[in-house]
């Protein structure tokens, strides 16, 4: 019978990689009906986004204004460009820590500089295939830095909350606690109870009515009590003189070789964190839908989104979970929702921007507070601790290293111990048996065909057969290493079978060809058995080649040839025979 050889995967093209979602849904056919449910779904997602873009805008150091303009671009451009057919993209909460310590440390225009470098670095991402191991990053992580950055947020936020003054307020949560408590004496009572009743608003609203915009309405009725009772708070317009009526005219930040070098580490955080968190929405969305996203192409379009921001003076663009499962939740049918939903953010800023200088930045507070609360995913904390000591370690480093140390830093110690649990857990599971030769494993007594049972071979002193179960690879090598150290030299051949090995890497090849070398010197020859392909390309790369070593298809193959040696071996010389 002739074999048909398994044709290998064809290597996407660069379309299929790059082609944007809204390339993809116009060529399916878009019609009125599709128009007339986007139009829907972007109005919904814009009334959730105006007061959430000002409000991260605001806790990030900056100004509302700036807040719009990043979900007005960014988002466009997300949407435009994407590889997600539902993505919303725009200022995101996650980036308030490092936004915030940005600004403190390089001021506005570093911030600046560092989001246009971060959509390169993005962009530079996507185009070299990279996205794929963005999508590496342990849960546990995931799930520990977004509660950290949650109790972070929070934080920052109490000044708001409870209308305190403060000439300073620290960043660090060690040194923001202690400041906060010496100027308990300066809380208004007025803004605690107007941001409380923005909180408890959206959260009866989500409960009782969820289809109703929750933020957009207990920001205006805050804004309305504001003006109506004239509370003494701080608003947009009594805090920043309120938004612009337009848009800024587009210009390059300061990109003198000093300043790209001083600004690079904070740009790499944030390409870091916007990849992950953009991905993460992707992923999401695609569960909610059934869908699947380019993940290459949408870090190329939040690298451009991220470049167009900077332009207009916006702050750092990612895709956001919360409104990208608002855009599904709302019937979008592709990426022109997203692209709506930034269209009606302009004409607010257009048309109705004098309206935001009465709102309260404690409602503001509010908004931020719920979506603190939001982040922190409870029932994912709770099946982590349920799921053992290792992701518990994993969760609890993460958390404590972003709340009390930095973001970046924490999720490379956490990638780290995950990866360092991975494989420990991984080396437990590889494991080395002796096997006697061609009994394999008990057959039953009525297996057809049986396969019989060779006494020669199971007590032939000469051969010793060793099977390697699980992958073999740098966790395992070495305990693997110690088992076939034990060859006693009265073997005359060892087969090492690898039928049951699905993967090796360099170390394990490595710790083969050392042993080959050792068991040729010792006059034991070494048969390797069931390679695969690729773990046999593995081994001949590492020089396992005759006299070393020597192949066969199965042990029962490599017993043959083994006892034809002998046979040869034992064969008297062709001159004794005539003798």
């Amino acid at each position: 019978m002739n074999r048909i050889p398994a044709s290998a995967p064809e290597t996407p093209s660069f379309a299929d990689l790059y082609t944007p979602k809204l390339v993809t849904v116009l060529r399916e056919g878009y019609g009125l009906g599709h128009l007339r449910a986007d139009a829907v779904a972007g109005l919904t997602v814009a009334i959730v986004a105006l007061p959430l873009s000002m409000a991260i805008a605001i806790a990030s150091g900056a100004t509302p204004a700036q807040g719009l303009w990043t979900a007005i671009v960014g988002g466009f451009l997300v949407s435009l460009l994407g590889g997600s057919r539902f993505q919303i993209g725009g200022p995101a909460g996650a980036f308030i820590v490092l936004v915030s310590a940005t600004v403190a440390q390089h001021g506005m225009d570093g911030l600046i500089l560092a989001t246009f470098l971060s959509g390169i670095i993005l962009l530079a991402v996507g185009l070299l295939r990279l996205g794929a191991f963005v999508k590496f990053i342990p849960f546990p992580v995931t799930v520990g830095f977004t509660s950290g950055i949650a109790v972070i947020i929070f934080a920052s936020q109490l000044r708001e909350l409870l209308g305190m003054n403060l000439t300073h307020e620290p960043g660090p949560l060690l040194e923001k606690i202690p400041a906060l408590w010496a100027a308990r004496d300066t809380i208004t009572p007025q803004a605690a109870a107007l941001s409380a009743a923005t909180a408890g608003a959206i959260l009866a609203l989500r409960r009782w009515r969820p289809h109703w915009p929750g933020m957009l309405i207990a920001a205006a009725a805050a804004a309305a009590a504001v003006a109506a009772l004239d509370l003494p708070v701080q608003t947009i317009g009594t805090r920043f003189g309120g938004i612009p009526s337009s848009l800024p005219a587009p210009k390059l930040p300061d990109l003198s070789p000093a300043r790209v070098i001083e600004m690079l580490p904070a740009a790499a955080s944030f390409a870091m964190l916007g990849a992950i968190e953009s991905l993460l929405s992707a992923v999401v969305a695609d569960g909610m839908t059934g869908r699947r996203h380019r993940s290459n192409c949408e870090l190329v379009a939040q690298g451009v989104a991220n470049m167009g921001s900077a332009l207009f003076g916006g702050i750092c663009v990612t895709g956001t979970i919360a409104r990208t499962a608002t855009n599904v939740r709302a019937g979008a049918h592709g990426p022109v929702s997203g692209m709506l939903h930034a269209l009606f953010l302009l004409l607010f800023v257009l048309v109705a921007a004098p309206l935001a200088s009465y709102v309260p930045l404690a409602a503001l507070a509010g908004i931020l507070a719920v979506v603190a609360w939001n982040m922190i995913e409870r029932p994912a904390i709770a099946a982590l601790a349920r799921s053992g000591a290792g992701e518990t370690m994993v969760l609890a480093l993460t958390f404590l290293l972003t709340v009390f140390r930095d973001l970046t830093e924490a999720i490379v110690a956490g990638v780290a111990l995950g990866s360092v649990l991975f494989i420990h857990r991984m080396s437990r599971m590889t494991a080395i048996a002796a096997e006697t030769p061609l009994v394999p494993q008990d057959m039953p007594d009525d297996a057809e065909p049986r396969r019989p049972y060779d006494e020669a071979a199971a007590a032939d002193p000469d051969v010793v057969v060793y099977r390697i179960r699980g992958v073999l690879f740098f966790g395992a090598a070495a305990s693997i290493a110690s088992v076939l150290d034990r060859i006693q030299d009265t073997h005359r051949a060892l087969i090492i079978d690898f039928s049951e090995a699905p993967m090796l890497d360099s170390t394990g090849a490595s710790m083969i060809e050392g042993l080959a070398r050792k068991m040729h010197r010792r006059g034991v020859t070494l048969w390797l058995t069931g390679a695969r392909r690729d773990i046999r390309r593995v081994l001949l790369a590492h020089g396992l080649r005759r006299p070393e070593a020597r192949y066969a298809p199965a042990v029962e193959d490599a017993l043959r040839a083994i006892r034809a040696e002998r046979a040869r071996e034992r064969a008297p010389a062709p001159e004794a025979a005539q003798a």
